[in-house]
């Protein structure tokens, strides 16, 4: 596609909503000038312009949160891009794997009731917030150990229901275990995408040798 066929604002300026090229997951939004856009292409790696900078942004230069590009998708207007990342780390300064993580309106009737990356998010706020009471916070608090203790223990549960034959107790200690490991995952700095890369990265592997890591 022609870059001069894009509609630049005023300013120079076009804005592009990044995605996770695996979930979709929106990742944040940012603008591009005609010099970024190039780069970006060039390099193969998100670079935009910073509106309080004033200033070209690669983004992970600093940080080493780099975003490697699958592709840039034009709007039917031209005056937008969606550009699909492989993201290595956070997207967002403030450490989440998204920017979009305040909720202003949701509509119970629609909204899933349970999503892992939900989960996660309310497991990272206990982290970063601490919260009187809550047993997420005590676990954070505790440290890795006592982490890797309840996982221990939780696998363990896992184990002795099914051994019992007991269908609707090992789905409630799965259940526990589940919770616990996103505990450690939160904890190491583990994302549900880099769990979900992992597991889609496996039927590639040559079944001959490494026959005990295919599910």
């Amino acid at each position: 596609m022609n870059l001069d066929t894009l509609k630049f604002d005023d300013k120079g300026l076009i804005p592009a909503v990044v995605l996770d090229a695996q979930s979709g997951k929106i990742l944040t939004v940012a603008y591009m000038n005609r010099e970024s856009l190039e780069i970006s292409i060039r390099e193969g790696r998100t670079c935009f312009w910073s509106r309080s900078r004033q200033e070209l942004w690669r983004k992970g230069e600093t940080s080493g949160n780099v975003q490697h590009i699958e592709k840039i998708v034009a709007d039917c207007d031209r005056d937008a891009l969606a550009v699909y990342v492989h993201k290595e780390g956070p997207a967002c300064h403030t450490g989440t794997e998204s920017c979009f993580n305040e909720t202003v309106f949701e509509n119970d009737a629609l909204a899933p009731s349970f999503s892992y990356e939900g989960l996660m998010q309310l497991i990272l706020g206990r982290k970063t917030e601490k919260k009187e009471g809550s047993y997420t916070t005590y676990l954070f608090e505790k440290g890795l150990d006592k982490i890797l203790k309840k996982v221990g223990e939780e696998s363990t549960e896992v184990i002795v229901a099914a051994k019992n034959n007991d269908k609707k107790e090992t789905v409630y200690e799965i259940a526990d275990l589940a919770y616990h490991v996103m505990v450690l995952m939160a904890e190491m700095g583990i994302s549900v995408d880099d769990i979900t890369a992992e597991l889609a990265s496996r039927h590639v592997i040559d079944k001959k040798v490494k026959q005990e890591k295919m599910v």
